[in-house]
């Protein structure tokens, strides 16, 4: 197969008439350049240069082969001058986003995102996060902030968990609710709830085993179905919004920290001035124990 080479090294000896001031023009020893050409004669059958007297001067075939040359190589200037000239795309921001984070949250805090690099989300669970965060797929986690990475976090929420209500639900002024409240109600399950299994064991412990009438994983759905009234869940205070209530639950106690985790890999482009960081830190919500 003919090669870009084989033919700046054949037009070089046509533009300077020469072998060795070709091979000075393209900064390459003259045996290389006698080999070069005679590797392209032997792949195109034919010799393409004859010597005259002291000039080297071209075969028919060289004749023939020498206005495509010309064309090929001005092809591949246009490649380089056109293609080589554009902008090279910035890499994406990987960006770690807890499941259970508020969605209203997420989005304005996108929305007021103004850096300069596209952002690539990934969902996952609290483990999935930071497993991603210690092997590198990812730059930079919003997340629950754990003691053993409180040296590479930035807390932006604490939030307690409350018993997510109907804002018309007889219960919903209350300053908190008990156990024994919540006997009589229809409940909803918050399958990524990170505390699912203490929630369960709370209310069990306390006698209380209520009807469920959705178990979902999709907590806007989870929240949705409280505001319509299906039932009733335990959910941190920042999933709260217009019509549902969240109300203290009594002797439960349970809360989170939700924060920037950065990643460890030294290669992350992402610290605590970027705009992303900025952008989820003057957008958290406010609720009671924000720090």
């Amino acid at each position: 197969m003919l090669s870009r080479n084989q033919l700046r090294q054949f037009l070089a000896v046509v533009d300077t008439g020469s072998f060795t001031r070709a091979a000075n023009a393209l900064n390459i020893a003259q045996p290389s350049l006698s080999g070069g050409i005679a590797e392209l004669e032997r792949q195109l059958g034919t010799r393409l240069f004859v010597r005259e007297r002291r000039r080297i001067g071209l075969t028919h075939a060289g004749n023939a082969l020498l206005p495509l040359a010309r064309s090929i190589e001005r092809d591949f200037h246009q490649v380089e001058s056109r293609i080589g000239s554009l902008p090279v795309p910035l890499r994406p921001i990987r960006l770690g986003v807890l499941e259970t984070l508020s969605s209203a949250w997420l989005e304005h805090a996108v929305a007021t995102y103004d850096g300069a690099e596209p952002l690539d989300l990934t969902e996952g669970g609290e483990r999935e996060l930071h497993s991603a965060l210690n092997n590198g797929s990812i730059d930079l986690a919003v997340t629950i902030v754990p003691k053993a990475r409180e040296h590479a976090a930035e807390v932006l929420l604490t939030e307690e968990y409350c018993l997510a209500l109907p804002a018309g639900h007889p219960l919903a002024q209350a300053a908190q609710v008990r156990a024994s409240d919540v006997a009589g109600e229809t409940m909803i399950a918050r399958r990524s709830c990170e505390v699912l299994g203490e929630t369960s064991r709370f209310f069990t412990d306390r006698g209380v085993r209520p009807r469920f009438a959705l178990r979902s994983a999709n907590d806007d759905r989870a929240m949705a179905m409280v505001r319509a009234g299906l039932g009733v869940t335990v959910a941190p205070r920042s999933l709260g919004g217009e019509g549902i209530a969240m109300v203290p639950i009594a002797e439960f106690g349970l809360t989170r920290r939700i924060g920037l985790v950065f990643g460890a890999h030294e290669t992350t482009p992402v610290g605590l001035d970027h705009a992303l960081a900025a952008a989820f830190r003057v957008t958290r919500p406010v609720t009671e124990g924000t720090k």
